[in-house]
């Protein structure tokens, strides 16, 4: 009976940490779970609270700074011209595969087309597939 209980503790405290999202609730029912486990051998009560109490701990020590470096720590910053590659631009001038012109990330840029026997004309949106030097190689949505 006791592990069922330990078990139903440790579901309860995952649902708490689906909502809050700090790791602080997952070690916990971590814990439960652990002693759920440990509560099948048939251990008195203070042994499960011990265990639950030792357990929890562990996790929280061990596991939760590895979890937060590995899944909180966000990507550093990309300001290289790969980060513009998928944006969208309008075209000031005709894109051809000569040459051309284009209006994105705040700035006016020399392009030529992605496929050479396509022209696109003024006006239309497109989306950069290449940087190459100063010149944005484009292509024409459908």
């Amino acid at each position: 009976m006791g592990s069922l209980i330990w078990l139903v503790a440790a579901v309860a405290l995952a649902g708490v940490e689906a909502a809050v999202g700090e790791f602080t609730f997952l070690m916990l029912a971590a814990g439960a779970l652990t002693t759920s486990a440990a509560a099948l051998a048939g251990l008195p009560v203070w042994a499960e609270v011990t265990i639950f109490a030792v357990s929890s701990a562990a996790f929280w020590f061990f596991l939760r700074p590895y979890l937060h470096r590995r899944l909180v720590t966000s990507a550093p910053y990309d300001d290289s011209p790969r980060a513009l590659i998928g944006t969208r631009a309008v075209v000031l001038e005709p894109v051809t595969a000569r040459g051309g012109q284009v209006r994105f990330d705040g700035g006016i840029w020399s392009a030529r087309s992605f496929d050479p026997s396509v022209e696109i004309p003024v006006g239309s949106d497109v989306i950069v597939s290449e940087i190459d030097g100063p010149v944005v190689v484009v292509w024409k949505e459908d």
